[in-house]
Parts: C-alpha cells; sequence; structure tokens
C-alpha cells in the first residue's frame, strides 16, 4: 500500500483538489488550506462563508468555479511550491475569489518549527561529540 510520505507534495496537492472539487463548484471565493508535517499533508479543507447578507436578507452563492476555473487554480497551486524554502512543517493557504471570469489565488505560506525538538537535537549533538571524545581519550 501506498503511503502518503511516498507521494511528492505535488502528487498530494492534486489529490487534494480532486478531492476538494465538488465543494469548489460551488464557491466564488474562500481559502484553501493545508496542514503539512514532514512534507506530508495532513489536514487540508476551504475556509468560507458559504452565505453572504446583503440588506437583511441572507443569499447563498448560486454558482461557484467551473471545471476550467478549479484546473486553473490547481495549476497555481502547485506552481506556488517553487516559493516554498528547506521547511518541512507548516501551513500553505490558497486564498482565491472569482473576478470577472477568472479566478485569483494569493498564496501564503507558514513555516512551523519546535523548539523543544531544536534543544533534543542539540543536547544530542554535544553527548554525540563528548562521547567521541572520551573514546579519543581512553
Amino acid at each position: 500500500m501506498l503511503k502518503a510520505e511516498q507521494l511528492s507534495l505535488v502528487r498530494q496537492i492534486d489529490m487534494v483538489f480532486k478531492e476538494l472539487e465538488e465543494e469548489l463548484s460551488g464557491l466564488t471565493s474562500g481559502t484553501v488550506f493545508l496542514q503539512i508535517r514532514n512534507n506530508t499533508i495532513g489536514k487540508f479543507g476551504i475556509r468560507h462563508n458559504p452565505i453572504e447578507g446583503r440588506n437583511g436578507q441572507l443569499r447563498e452563492e448560486p454558482y461557484g468555479l467551473n471545471a476550467e476555473q478549479i484546473h486553473s487554480f490547481r495549476k497555481m497551486a502547485i506552481e506556488a511550491l517553487k516559493y516554498k524554502r528547506y521547511w518541512t512543517h507548516g501551513e500553505i493557504s490558497y486564498e482565491f475569489a472569482l473576478r470577472q471570469g477568472a479566478v485569483v489565488v494569493d498564496a501564503i505560506m507558514e513555516s512551523n518549527y519546535n523548539m523543544a525538538n531544536l534543544l533534543i537535537q542539540r543536547y544530542s549533538q554535544k553527548e554525540q561529540v563528548a562521547n567521541t571524545y572520551r573514546k579519543l581519550s581512553s
């Protein structure tokens, strides 16, 4: 069985967009988010306000992104990966809106680090150096 960590991030994003296609077809704006750990997408989804209010009335959007617009969005999301540098944990958010028949996308990348892991790594490195020094001294 193929595991998520064996798939490239590009392939994982492609799978996310296939999963979200039906939901995107009912939206004209929102934010697609991907939570990433060890370059593997865990939680993902869409943040949006499906009902808008104007003049005291609530109404649902009558249409959303079409197949071509979703394809264009997916392509831009994958292209944005070129700007991801060095980090393996974090979140990518794609804010999108339909403007004059075209989908407009802003990508936001957030890297996450864990101080506890950093301290453990430094302690381990110091221990390794100390052990090597002890072996050389004996």
